[in-house]
């Protein structure tokens, strides 16, 4: 078990698919928990399901690309448990196959105002408290579509390669303070409308010949988020199986 016993971490895009499982493992753990997703039924049921493990729980419906919303979610946060420690930036869209030319600007406007800007909002958000701890943890949900770049899927591969070199610029300005950022790149994950936070199912795109499961994913995340990770910043980590085709 990881100690994080009086840390209270943030969670976007909480109530499906590896941000939900991060709650569920982060709460295990012994986190208080902040939630945040647009789908605030789905989200209800995630914080019956935590409350097994803590009582301090508090969900909020927000999109992350409104920087108002965002900023007014961490101050409620802040006044109920003092502080946020630990940041999990997991919200984004993804579901997006085609082609760049069939590709709207719209589009690209959307997945750059979600995937992009709203880490930078919920990033500059917490980041005071952190600094003024001088103890922090960021991890930031990318894709291995942002290392190897992803056909038919343009706008979606150039937002997490930005969230990537992101986590690396932004490492170098606050490691020293005792904020450490890192990100972690899925590869082929299990169907997020399983609610088995163990399933898998074959995959082709991984030498391991499955997806990874959402728990093994939170289990990464919630590493990153103790202090067994004291030495690890400024770091994008493939979760891929052993990826086999891009």
């Amino acid at each position: 078990m990881i100690n994080l016993n009086n840390k209270t971490a943030l969670v976007t895009g909480a109530a499906v698919g590896i941000g939900r499982a991060t709650a569920i493992v982060l709460a295990r753990n012994g986190a208080r928990l902040v939630l945040i997703d647009i789908n605030y039924k789905k989200l209800e049921e995630v914080k019956k399901e935590v409350e097994e493990y803590t009582k301090d729980v508090l969900i909020f419906k927000c999109d992350v690309s409104d920087e108002e919303g965002v900023n007014d979610i961490v101050k409620k946060a802040l006044k109920a448990f003092g502080s946020i420690d630990i940041l999990v930036n997991n919200a984004a869209l993804w579901r997006c196959w085609d082609s760049f030319l069939n590709t709207s600007v719209e589009a690209w406007k959307k997945f750059i105002d979600v995937n992009i800007m709203g880490v930078v909002y919920c990033c500059r958000a917490v980041l005071p408290k952190m600094l003024e701890n001088k103890w922090g943890r960021i991890i930031n949900v990318s894709s291995v579509a942002g290392v190897y770049g992803n056909t038919n899927m343009v706008h979606y591969s150039t937002t997490k390669g930005a969230v990537n070199l992101f986590t690396k610029a932004l490492a170098k300005e606050v490691t020293s303070e005792g904020v450490l950022v890192n990100s972690v790149c899925p590869g082929s994950v299990s169907p997020a409308e399983n609610s088995d936070i163990d399933y898998t199912q074959e995959s082709e795109l991984s030498f391991m010949g499955r997806t990874g499961s959402d728990r093994e994913n939170a289990n990464l995340i919630c590493f990153l988020a103790g202090d067994e990770a004291s030495y690890i910043s400024g770091q994008n980590i493939q979760i891929d199986g052993c990826r086999r085709k891009m």
